[in-house]
């Protein structure tokens, strides 16, 4: 909420909203991800990728698909006001405080939640704390107006009304609950399930690895 400069709180019972909330798309602009993950379109095809501060294509092409966790947290700082580097940067501070971890093989082990919440606490005063095993409703009810979450759930989510496979595996940004469900953010989806979208508990929990992590500002 940052003191009500860069959004503000409704609250009502069990109703906790945190509003604009910043929205950014792993890949340059928000209207890409479709073309991108639908398509197979060239994420280098839209001009807004060099805004992420990549300064190769292929690094950005690489890179941006496995950043969501990186792409939750840059909304969280941009909401609460916290100056930070472009992506490109962050990551490089990620990975060099082991958040990210390329393995001999040429896949990518992250985000490392330890390592993160280790980094992120010295770097910009932000509190991390991890869950494990919790239910998204308990996640949920973490929100404050210091507040906010990042939890695992399968990349199938941009499609709620299909059947899912598989639980965990991809990163979104929850601001708010009720209505019995969360608002989110979920850097790779599509609309309407993309910018401050809104799903039933029961929805969100069969995509949901049962972990995240609560993050609150500095005071």
């Amino acid at each position: 909420m940052d003191d009500g400069h860069r959004g503000h709180t409704g609250r009502n019972g069990g109703t906790w909203r945190h509003r604009a909330v910043p929205y950014y798309s792993q890949w340059g602009r928000a209207e890409w991800v479709a073309p991108i993950v639908e398509r197979g379109a060239d994420p280098c095809d839209d001009p807004g990728w060099r805004m992420s501060g990549f300064a190769h294509a292929d690094d950005y092409r690489f890179w941006a698909k496995r950043l969501c966790g990186l792409t939750c947290f840059e909304s969280a700082l941009d909401y609460w006001g916290i100056a930070h580097a472009p992506r490109a940067q962050l990551l490089e501070e990620a990975l060099r405080h082991g958040v990210y971890r390329v393995r001999d093989d040429g896949g990518v082990d992250g985000l490392i939640y330890r390592p993160f919440a280790a980094w992120v606490q010295a770097a910009f005063g932000v509190r991390v704390e991890v869950m494990t095993d919790e239910g998204i409703e308990a996640s949920a009810a973490r929100l404050d107006a210091d507040t906010l979450a990042i939890v695992s759930v399968s990349p199938e989510i941009r499609y709620p009304e299909r059947p899912n496979v598989s639980q965990g595996g991809h990163l979104i940004l929850l601001h708010g609950r009720g209505d019995g469900g969360v608002w989110f953010h979920n850097p790779s989806g599509i609309a309407p399930y993309q910018a401050d979208a809104w799903l039933p508990y029961e929805t969100v929990a069969r995509f949901h690895a049962r972990r995240g992590m609560a993050l609150t500002r500095p005071r």
